[in-house]
C-alpha cells in the first residue's frame, strides 16, 4: 500500500537533489561578475563541482551539454535496477518521514 506522502510534492527547500537555491545562484553570478574569486574558488565556497558554477555562469553550455547526453542515450546509460529502485524506496520514506513530523502539507 502506498504512502499518503507519495501524491505530495516537495518544495524546493526539501528536494535533495538541489545543490544551491536560487539565492545562492545569483551571489554566484554577482560574486563572479564583480571579480576576484575564480570558479574554482566559488565552487570550494559552496561545496559543488566547477562544472556546476560554469553551468550556472552560461546557462548556454547546460544546454549543450545536456543536448550532447541526449545524443549519447541520456542518462540511461549507466542505469542499474537494483540501484535505482534502492534509491525510489529510501526516497519514498524520505518522503514519508518529513510528512509524519508535519513538516510536508498535503
Amino acid at each position: 500500500m502506498p504512502y499518503k506522502s507519495e501524491k505530495l510534492k516537495l518544495s524546493d527547500t526539501q528536494k535533495r537533489n538541489r545543490k544551491l537555491s536560487d539565492m545562492q545562484r545569483i551571489e554566484i553570478a554577482e560574486k563572479y561578475k564583480l571579480g576576484g574569486c575564480s570558479q574554482r574558488d566559488l565552487a570550494r565556497e559552496y561545496n559543488v563541482s566547477r562544472r556546476t558554477i560554469q553551468f550556472i555562469l552560461d546557462p548556454k553550455k547546460l544546454e549543450e551539454n545536456l543536448k550532447r547526453r541526449e545524443e549519447r542515450g541520456g542518462s540511461m546509460q549507466y542505469y542499474d535496477k537494483d540501484k535505482h529502485t534502492k534509491a525510489i524506496r529510501e526516497h519514498r520514506q524520505y518522503k514519508q518521514d518529513l510528512y509524519l513530523k508535519g513538516e510536508l502539507n498535503g
